[in-house]
């Protein structure tokens, strides 16, 4: 079993800050990363960084050997490809059927599909949990604010919302406030879902001087967790805060929570509850 704390470790790095959050740990002395550079921002570290299109399977794979990888993960968000105009490399083409026929079944059965064409090419595969496990939420209280009473029931209906999206694939989050669903996320994330929230009518949600409403974001029932895990940062906190809401239920074991210490600064400064759902608490 390789140790995900010693290994050669292939990253795939997408849009987002999570990815070089897990090259500025210790890891970052031991990883070679592919950058998906359509959608992630430039390299912030001093190790072996390579650009390479979505498309470009074979062309990573190759790279990962060279520089003698054993194990790979993926981290950072990337769009859905268009099968239809999607410039692949010979290994991406000899993958494009089963690609395509994975992602009519959703986007967690499109992303199992690339994950298996890096195991069939002989890697194992890390989740960030695995080699990040610092990011995990934690479970309870995060912060100084706890769930006030009236925001308990709100709370348990935005899990329960969650949890029905991601049965069907459609999405991680949802937010509900006064026992009403004002929305739940699909192909357009959650920052643009909550950015809708905030231009609903103030009698609908929350404001800055009397908050209410919660935002829930769990991993999807029998999804991978090694890949796409829910992530919380300071971009999802400040968009909870101009929506009006309560707070954000995520998921302990299962969710990440970056830039930890800003976002529990600037939800106790905005009376904002963070809360590590279990199926315990």
């Amino acid at each position: 079993m390789l140790d995900p704390a010693t290994c050669r470790l292939g990253l795939i790095a997408g849009g987002g800050a999570l990815p070089w959050v897990i090259l500025a740990g210790a890891r970052g002395q031991n990883t070679v990363t592919a950058r998906l550079h359509d959608f992630a921002s430039a390299p912030d570290t001093d190790g072996l960084v390579e650009d390479f299109k979505m498309g470009e399977l074979g062309a990573i794979i190759d790279f990962f050997k060279r520089h003698d990888v054993e194990a790979v993960s993926f981290a950072g968000h990337v769009k859905r490809p268009d099968f239809t105009h999607f410039p692949m490399d010979e290994e991406g083409n000899k993958s494009l059927a089963a690609l395509k026929s994975a992602a009519q079944g959703g986007d967690d059965n499109l992303l199992r599909q690339v994950v298996r064409i890096f195991e069939n090419a002989g890697f194992h595969i890390f989740g960030t949990a695995d080699i990040a496990p610092h990011l995990l939420a934690g479970a309870g209280q995060i912060g100084s604010i706890r769930v006030p009473d009236e925001a308990k029931a709100d709370m348990a209906r935005a899990l329960d919302v969650a949890r029905l999206i991601g049965q069907a694939d459609i999405g991680q989050g949802a937010v509900v406030c006064n026992g009403v669903v004002l929305a739940v996320e699909a192909q357009e994330g959650t920052d643009a879902m909550l950015a809708r929230c905030a231009r609903l009518p103030q009698d609908l949600r929350g404001s800055a001087q009397a908050r209410r409403g919660v935002f829930a974001k769990l991993a999807k029932p029998g999804q991978d967790r090694r890949i796409d895990l829910p992530t919380i940062g300071l971009s999802t906190l400040k968009h909870v805060r101009d929506a009006g809401l309560a707070g954000i239920a995520m998921h302990a074991d299962a969710s990440l929570l970056l830039e930890r210490a800003a976002v529990i600064a600037e939800a106790n400064r905005h009376g904002i509850f963070l809360f590590g759902y279990t199926d315990d608490v």
